[in-house]
């Protein structure tokens, strides 16, 4: 069968985006085939298109989606016709209509949650869990840094800190984007074009914070090495600016015996019960009362290049959500 989908056939701006017909084969062997209702877009979507993360050429973009199950191929036993899911993972054809996927890959989405919350949610909220409760487990009472605060993954973790005890200091761009980061759980706001690791010392009478969680890369990373304290764990999880440059361990000597680490989602969640274990956890925490599921913005998936330009621009806040 056609369906619809985006594809880019180099890397480069938002312009290499082009809206396709493709053909789509049936399901094969252990994959579901899928109606898109909802597509997240993250940040590591621009990363794909401009070949910092590179991939096989020509391909689609998207590694976050939720719809619902219109066919099963062969073995199939964890989902069925009519079951509204979401998922994470590649390849990436998210961007598009409909598509095949690993069925053991696919999550039932609870009832309590539109498929625009589980697509906005799934990606960036696993990536909270990941950076909270894995790559530095949050105490109660620890300080921690967070950048892009009022951002998809930003809005999910202040909240999720907030939950857990800690005092969160978020970073954001602009006032409009302080108001929202307080809103959702920032104790303390340190705009972008401050001196970062001054203010951390000042807010926490000099001791530092306990980790860092560094979506913006390269031009915040020594920075981010300075806010820490004695033992403190630097989270570098993006490229906001351009990859982290080369530096000397000694660098983490000299600062109190820091920690540092690069993690990946998919380490985390690498089989269906650790998936389905972690989204548990997800699902919990988005469904407490107090927890707010901000999609700042939503695009027509034709539309994608515009929403591109936009997520680069730091035009949105929150979640953004494609609808094809």
């Amino acid at each position: 069968m056609k369906t619809n989908a985006i594809r880019i056939h180099e890397f480069g701006g938002p312009e290499v985006l082009t809206w396709e017909d493709v053909d789509l084969a049936d399901p094969a062997e252990g994959e579901a085939q899928i109606r898109h209702t909802a597509i997240g877009l993250n940040l590591i979507d621009t990363y794909h298109r401009t070949g910092l993360y590179p991939m096989d050429l020509p391909t689609g973009l998207g590694s976050e989606a939720a719809g619902v199950i219109e066919t099963v191929g062969a073995g199939v036993t964890d989902v069925a016709v009519g079951d509204r899911v979401v998922y994470t993972g590649r390849p990436a054809d998210a961007y598009s209509e409909r598509r095949n996927f690993d069925a053991s890959r696919l999550v039932h989405i609870p009832d309590k949650l539109s498929d625009k919350v589980a697509a906005a949610i799934l990606l960036k909220g696993l990536t909270a869990w990941y950076l909270l409760r894995r790559s530095y487990r949050v105490q109660k009472d620890d300080p921690i840094l967070l950048y892009a605060a009022a951002g998809g993954v930003g809005s999910l973790a202040s909240q999720w800190a907030q939950q857990l005890g800690a005092t969160v200091i978020g970073v954001v761009s602009t006032n409009d984007k302080a108001e929202l980061a307080r809103s959702q759980g920032c104790d303390h706001i340190i705009m972008a074009d401050e001196d970062i690791a001054a203010s951390v010392k000042e807010l926490t009478a000099g001791r530092g914070v306990a980790a860092v969680y560094d979506s913006v890369g390269r031009d915040t990373f020594m920075a981010s090495l300075d806010s820490l304290r004695p033992h403190g764990t630097m989270v570098t999880f993006g490229n906001a600016s351009g990859p982290v440059e080369p530096f000397a361990p000694s660098e983490l000597a000299k600062r109190g015996s820091l920690y540092v680490t690069r993690p990946i989602l998919y380490d985390f969640i690498g089989s269906r019960e650790q998936l389905l274990s972690a989204c548990d956890e997800l699902f919990e925490f988005v469904s407490s009362a107090n927890v707010e599921v901000r999609i700042g913005q939503t695009y027509a998936l034709k539309d994608a290049a515009r929403a591109h330009q936009d997520i680069e621009a730091r035009k949105t806040t929150g979640s953004t959500v494609l609808l094809p």
